[in-house]
């Protein structure tokens, strides 16, 4: 793994824990979040790339929590 590698996944862990850390300090607790498909268009589903394929591991918790901060209600994603 090169150095900027290193850099940029150290760089994804650090915006996914001052993410986790706002929330705590505004009162909710992201692990206890009230999920519900009210929030989609049909049921809650994984993430999926614009083939259909869905995502998987860490991108699954990126993707939910980008589309309901931003109000994103498609499961597709193209990235």
């Amino acid at each position: 793994m090169s150095r900027q590698q290193t850099h940029q996944r150290a760089d994804i862990y650090s915006r996914i824990t001052d993410k986790i850390i706002a929330e705590l300090e505004q009162g909710v607790r992201p692990w206890m979040r009230p999920w519900s498909s009210a929030q989609a268009t049909d049921r809650i589903t994984r993430p999926l790339r614009h083939n259909g394929q869905p995502y998987s591991g860490i991108n699954v918790l990126l993707l939910w929590s980008e589309a309901i901060a931003r109000g994103f209600t498609s499961p597709i994603w193209m990235t």
